[in-house]
């Protein structure tokens, strides 16, 4: 059978989605990737900037999609299905190549079940964390994905014993942070003295994270600064609505006075600066990890959500580096935990103790060079055998 074509005898078409930043910058090395084999095909479905820059058609901004929590979901439950079903209406009539969904699999998982019924191969990039929680997920991926694309090399093992073709295609970030970051560099970017003591601040970049993550880390720099006066803190923000709510926040707790140097996205610069790192769980703890920084993850949600929430991990860390090192190499401090007292207590030992920062320097760079992958590439050879499966 052909790969299937837009209507008309129009251009191979390839249909994605992204929910989010982090799955909009895992597409767009995908499709980078894949535009030098297929330089007339047509991408489309919803994604963000950074696909859009690859030539990516969105039919919905991504920004409808963006939402985290399982109580902001069934909020918006109706809003979402509804935006779900007339994606894959759109889809059954156009009969893509193929469908690939880039993360955000409470929403691609279901829309995938329905074109693989329907015959459209599916690509899952990146694999749902079925190792930390909903292990039960996997019969409902063995329904929904043809090939799925993994990003730490332990989950490729889990898939193919569960019967689901897969690729280890190494993890972009991996790519795009260079092994030995220019901490020098960095802070002339931003306007930091060298020789001074930087803490970057990531309280997250969603709504509901720096509704819950503010107060608690910007008190705990009020902490640290009694403790160091030549303290300097930094944090980027990933846009005017996050910034203008974090400001909100601060001024309501009565924190104002406390001098941090906000930026307009330049997480990386950020990080790379700092001499520690107080940051939401999530992909920033990976971020900071490849940039080889003592960090301290901490999270905070809404109180029913973490009672809910709080039963179904299977392992003991929730931090990414911590999940790849198989222990606490940093620590995780979660919703009632993370008060200011012992998030100053952590970064603390995080500034302080030289030995220590040694080590997760060394740790750090050999979890790099373990997802040191041509991403780009790797997915897109992936997919690329997928389509040709269907000729």
């Amino acid at each position: 059978m052909a790969p299937r074509a837009a209507p008309a005898g129009g251009p191979l078409s390839l249909a994605l989605v992204a929910g989010e930043p982090s799955g909009d910058m895992l597409a767009a090395r995908l499709l980078s990737g894949l535009r030098p084999h297929l330089p007339d095909a047509r991408f489309h479905g919803i994604g963000g900037p950074q696909m859009i820059a690859q030539g990516f058609e969105s039919h919905w901004p991504m920004d409808q999609l963006t939402v985290r929590g399982l109580l902001p979901v069934l909020m918006r439950y109706r809003e979402l299905k509804g935006i779900q079903s007339a994606l894959r209406n759109r889809l059954l009539a156009e009969r893509p190549a193929a469908f690939i969904g880039a993360d955000y699999p409470g929403f691609n998982l279901g829309l995938e079940m329905q074109l693989k019924a329907a015959g459209i191969p599916t690509v899952h990039y990146i694999g749902p964390q079925i190792w930390a929680w909903r292990g039960g997920r996997i019969k409902k991926i063995i329904k929904a994905v043809s090939h799925m694309l993994v990003v730490f090399p332990f989950e490729e093992a889990i898939y193919r014993q569960a019967g689901v073709p897969v690729s280890y295609v190494g993890h972009p970030l991996a790519e795009l942070i260079p092994l030995t970051p220019d901490e020098g560099a960095a802070r002339r970017q931003l306007g930091q003295p060298e020789d001074g003591n930087v803490v970057t601040i990531m309280p997250g970049s969603r709504m509901s994270e720096i509704k819950y993550n503010t107060v608690a880390f910007v008190k705990a720099a009020q902490l640290l600064k009694l403790r160091d006066r030549t303290l300097r803190f930094v944090a980027p923000m990933a846009g005017e609505r996050q910034k203008a709510y974090f400001l909100q926040l601060v001024a309501q707790a009565g924190l104002q006075d406390v001098e941090i140097q906000l930026l307009d996205g330049q997480s990386h610069a950020a990080i790379a600066a700092a001499d520690a790192v107080m940051v939401a769980s999530g992909t920033a703890s990976l971020e900071v990890a490849l940039f080889k920084k003592p960090m301290v993850i901490a999270y905070k949600m809404m109180e029913l959500e973490w009672q809910i929430l709080r039963h179904f991990g299977y392992q003991p860390w929730i931090g990414l580096p911590n999940i790849l090192a198989r222990e606490f190499l940093v620590p995780e401090l979660l919703q009632h935990a993370a008060s200011p007292q012992a998030l100053t207590e952590a970064m603390w030992k995080q500034l302080s103790d030289a030995p220590h920062r040694l080590r997760l320097a060394q740790r750090f760079t050999d979890m790099h060079h373990s997802l040191l992958r041509n991403s780009a590439a790797e997915s897109a050879a992936a997919v690329l055998k997928v389509i040709e499966s269907t000729k």
